[in-house]
């Protein structure tokens, strides 16, 4: 699994001209998952993100989570996170899960997210034409992949 979070003001995913969710002050996850994934990188994930420290304390450093600060959580599925832009100009999409994978991983993982920050999320819809609207704050932009725990 592949996740690129960033630190957000606010952030929104819109389907169809309605606003389908809204956040204010916390993460936007986007989220990408290939066939070799599994339950354990759901939980290692899960984990790292509530706990990450992105926010600011008192002092003005990044050392309080979104559970910290009580942030809200916006989740994304975004296939073109797995690209592989090794060969040619076109990105192969070729490691990205088929819907029948990846949208009951999709939906454990935000699943076990809002157990983790103990709060209710916001997502968008595995496979709509979404339009992303966000105000990245910092800008803070965390790229994380559960194959290559860095």
């Amino acid at each position: 699994m592949r996740v690129l979070i960033q630190r957000v003001k606010r952030a929104s995913v819109t389907i169809d001209n309605n606003v389908k969710s809204l956040i204010n002050n916390g993460l936007l996850i986007f989220i990408g998952v290939c066939d070799e994934d599994n339950h354990e990188d759901i939980e290692w994930l899960v984990k790292k993100i509530a706990n990450i420290r992105l926010f600011d304390d008192e002092n003005g450093v990044m050392n309080r989570s979104v559970i910290d600060t009580d942030g809200e959580l916006l989740v994304v599925s975004q296939f073109t996170l797995m690209a592989s832009t090794k060969k040619g100009n076109r990105p192969s999409y070729i490691k990205a899960s088929k819907p029948e994978f990846s949208i009951p991983m999709y939906e454990q993982f935000c699943k076990e997210l809002e157990d983790a920050v103990n709060k209710s999320i916001q997502t968008g819809v595995f496979g709509a034409d979404m339009q992303v609207e966000l105000i990245n704050d910092g800008p803070v932009t965390i790229f994380i992949d559960s194959k290559n725990r860095e």
